[in-house]
């Protein structure tokens, strides 16, 4: 859906203030995210992401400050704000009982479109899903749904997506597997919000990056720019030795049964 103006920001933030009783979440938070781009918001657990993107998602209202999405102010214009983004929360909102096709189908004929069947091929075939399309999605690992759950979040063609916490509880696998499909979102032309708690997600998707710490953004910059806020680093050579998940990336990859083979020889 068209907002007011593409040069507009896609979402607009300014002065955002939220409590709950004596407790302050949102202490005047102000931030932009251009369209096309995704944008990391980094916090630990409490610091207020979720109340952000719930009362962007129209969940909640501010207390103060004016937040806008797609050109829509989110408490003046709260149906047209919710007719411009698509929300995954932090556990995949599936159906098991559903095939991953008939997911995909029902969200489309709940949007009223036209012929959901070719809606739903179109998305199983985007997110890598068309051989596990008409297996349940009970029998799906914690990657595929959460491709799933963002797919069905895709259906309409929301000009923004929030993405809270998108890959909590996967394993590295899983992670990575989101990863690739967020890459994929910004590079179609969705804007992409992203909550999370992970560094190494930040560092890895975010085209800029707000830090969020006791309801406040106390940094905004890409990675570069925040990088340049500490002292320069001085240059060490060290062997780097793998990580944990170095070495299990490497075995579950093509060279798995040569890396375990070498592993049992050099035990014996």
């Amino acid at each position: 859906m068209k907002g007011r103006s593409t040069a507009d920001p896609a979402v607009r933030v300014h002065g955002l203030q939220k409590s709950y009783g004596k407790l302050r979440v949102l202490r005047g938070v102000d931030f932009d995210v251009s369209r096309g781009s995704i944008f990391a918001l980094l916090g630990s657990n409490g610091s207020g992401k979720t109340t952000i993107v719930n009362i962007l998602a129209t969940l909640l209202k501010a207390d103060a400050g004016t937040a806008a999405v797609n050109g829509f102010d989110v408490a003046a214009e709260p149906v047209r704000v919710r007719e411009s983004f698509s929300l995954t929360g932090q556990f995949a909102a599936v159906d098991e009982i559903l095939t991953g096709r008939e997911n995909l189908v029902l969200v489309a004929r709940l949007r009223h479109l036209k012929d959901p069947g070719a809606v739903a091929e179109d998305l199983l075939d985007r997110f890598s899903l068309t051989e596990a399309g008409a297996k349940k999605v009970a029998t799906y690992s914690g990657g595929m749904r959460r491709r799933l759950d963002i797919a069905m979040s895709l259906i309409g063609n929301p000009a923004v997506i929030f993405l809270d916490e998108p890959t909590t509880g996967l394993d590295p696998e899983g992670r990575i597997e989101v990863w690739q499909t967020v890459r994929r979102l910004a590079g179609s032309g969705t804007t992409v919000l992203l909550t999370t708690q992970y560094l190494e997600e930040a560092e890895q998707l975010a085209d800029r990056i707000a830090i969020l710490h006791r309801g406040r953004i106390i940094a905004n910059g890409t990675l570069a720019e925040l990088k340049r806020l500490l002292p320069p680093a001085k240059v060490e050579y060290v062997e780097k030795q793998p990580t944990l998940e170095d070495i299990f990336l490497a075995i579950i990859d093509g060279d798995g049964d040569e890396a375990t083979a070498r592993a049992t020889k050099e035990q014996r």
